[in-house]
C-alpha cells in the first residue's frame, strides 16, 4: 500500500489540493517564461497555420502565396499546406481578430503559451493519476516539459512544430478525461482533433475505447458497446472533415497531400521508396535510439547533425515508465497505445528532419508520461537515480536551445 500520510495537512484534503494546484500554476507560469526566452529570437518564417486559418475565414483551402520552397503543394497559382488542418481551425478566432500577419509575428509567444499549456495538462493528468508527492509530480513535469522535444519544437517554431504542440495538448486532454468522468463523446472529439493534427494519433482511438470504463474488482476493464459507439460518434465529425478537406483540395478524399509536397532532394529520394515503407525502419530506429552527436573541440563540445539524437541522451528519465506495474491491465493498455501510435512513424520516410532528438516520438510521449505517473503513484517516491536521469536529460535538451540558433 502507498502511504499517503505525508500528503495530509492540518487543514485537510482541500488544503492539499489547493497547494498542489498552486504549485502547478507556478510551474505553468515559469514554463511559459522559459519557453518564451528560448524561442523569442528565433524566426521560423513558416507560419502556415496562421495563413491557412485566414484562408478558411475567406472560404479558401489554399494560400495565395508560397511561404517556402519545401513542404508546399503547388497547383497552378494555388499553394496548399500539406499538414493536417486542425491547428488552423484552432487559430481562426485569433486570426479573425488580429489578422494572419500579426498572429505570425506573435508566433514565439503563442508557441510558448501552447507549450506551457501542455505542461499544465501534464500536471493535471499526474494529479488525476494520484501521484502522492508534489515533489515527484514536479520531477515528472520537468521530465515532460524540459527533457523531451517539447522544448525543441517550441524553440524552433514553424508549421512543422506547432502541430506537435497542439497534438500534445489534445492527447493530454483526452487522457485527463479518461481519468475523470470518461465521457465517450468528449474523448472522441479530442481524439479526432488530435488525428486531424498528427495523423499517427488515429491509432490511439481503439485504446481509448479500452480505457473508457473503470476496471472491475479484478483490475480488468469492463466493456460497454454503447460507450464505444459514443466514442465513434465523437471521432466521426473529424473524419468527415478530413475526407471533405482532401476532396476539396485534390479531388480525392484519400489524398492528404503528403505525397505531393515539395521536398529537398535527399527527402525526395527517400519518399520514392514509399511514403510508408519497411525500408525506412532502420533509419528511424537509428535516429530514435542510437544516433549520437559528433564531438567537437570547442563549447559545447558536441555537435548534432539535425537528423536525430538518441532518446537515451535527450530523455533517459522516460525509462521510469518501466517501473509501472506489469500486473495491471492499465499498464499494458497504455504501453500498447504508445507503441502502436509510434509504428507509423517508424515506417515514414521523413525521419523528422530538422530536429534535435527525435521529435516524432512526441506523439507517444503523453502515454509514456502516463506510465511514469502510474509508476510514481504505485511506488510512492521517485528515487535519486531517476532524478539524476531527468536532470541529465534536461541539461542535454537545454543545449538544444543553443543548437536551435547555431546549426
Amino acid at each position: 500500500m502507498i502511504d499517503r500520510s505525508s500528503d495530509r495537512s492540518s487543514d485537510g484534503m482541500s488544503g492539499r489540493i489547493d497547494r498542489r494546484t498552486l504549485v502547478g500554476l507556478v510551474v505553468v507560469a515559469v514554463s511559459a517564461v522559459l519557453y518564451w526566452l528560448a524561442d523569442r529570437s528565433f524566426d521560423a518564417s513558416r507560419g502556415d497555420f496562421f495563413y491557412l486559418a485566414d484562408a478558411f475565414l475567406h472560404g479558401r483551402t489554399w494560400l495565395e502565396f508560397q511561404l517556402g520552397p519545401y513542404d508546399m503543394i503547388i497547383v497552378g497559382d494555388r499553394f496548399y499546406v500539406p499538414f493536417a488542418p486542425f491547428p488552423a481551425f484552432l487559430l481562426m478566432p485569433l486570426v479573425a481578430v488580429f489578422g494572419p500577419v500579426t498572429a505570425d509575428q506573435w508566433q514565439s509567444g503563442i508557441n510558448a503559451v501552447l507549450a506551457a499549456s501542455s505542461v499544465g495538462l501534464c500536471w493535471w493528468l499526474l494529479t488525476r493519476l494520484r501521484v502522492p508527492r508534489i515533489l515527484d509530480q514536479l520531477w515528472l513535469a520537468i521530465l515532460f516539459g524540459f527533457s523531451t522535444q517539447i522544448l525543441w519544437v517550441t524553440t524552433r517554431g514553424g508549421v512543422w512544430h506547432t502541430g506537435h504542440l497542439v497534438a500534445t495538448i489534445l492527447t493530454f486532454a483526452a487522457l485527463i478525461e479518461l481519468q475523470g468522468r470518461r465521457r465517450p463523446w468528449l474523448v472522441g472529439l479530442l481524439a479526432g482533433a488530435a488525428f486531424l493534427t498528427r495523423a499517427p494519433l488515429a491509432f490511439a482511438v481503439p485504446f481509448y475505447a479500452l480505457m473508457l470504463d473503470p476496471a472491475d474488482a479484478g483490475g480488468r476493464p469492463t466493456f460497454r458497446l454503447v460507450r464505444w459507439v459514443e466514442l465513434g460518434l465523437g471521432v466521426a465529425p473529424w473524419l468527415l472533415v478530413f475526407f471533405a478537406y482532401n476532396a476539396l483540395r485534390f479531388g480525392s478524399p484519400l489524398e492528404s497531400g503528403y505525397a505531393l509536397a515539395t521536398l529537398p532532394p535527399f527527402l525526395e529520394v527517400l519518399r520514392q521508396e514509399g511514403l510508408f515503407s519497411p525500408a525506412h525502419i532502420g533509419m528511424n530506429v537509428d535516429y530514435f535510439l542510437f544516433h549520437l552527436p559528433a564531438p567537437i573541440p570547442d563549447f559545447p563540445f558536441f555537435r548534432p547533425d539535425g537528423l536525430g539524437m538518441s532518446v537515451f541522451l535527450t530523455s533517459p528519465g522516460l525509462l521510469y515508465a518501466f517501473r509501472a506495474s506489469a500486473h495491471k491491465p492499465r499498464t499494458w493498455i497504455m504501453a500498447a497505445t504508445a507503441v502502436v501510435v509510434f509504428i507509423p512513424t517508424l515506417l515514414y520516410y521523413g525521419g523528422g528532419w530538422f530536429q534535435y532528438g527525435y521529435r516524432y516520438f512526441l506523439d507517444s510521449v503523453p502515454f509514456v508520461i502516463a506510465l511514469c505517473g502510474f509508476a510514481a503513484a504505485e511506488r510512492g517516491r521517485i528515487g535519486g537515480g531517476w532524478r539524476v536521469l531527468i536532470a541529465f536529460g534536461t541539461v542535454v535538451m537545454a543545449f538544444g536551445v543553443y543548437w536551435a540558433y547555431h546549426l
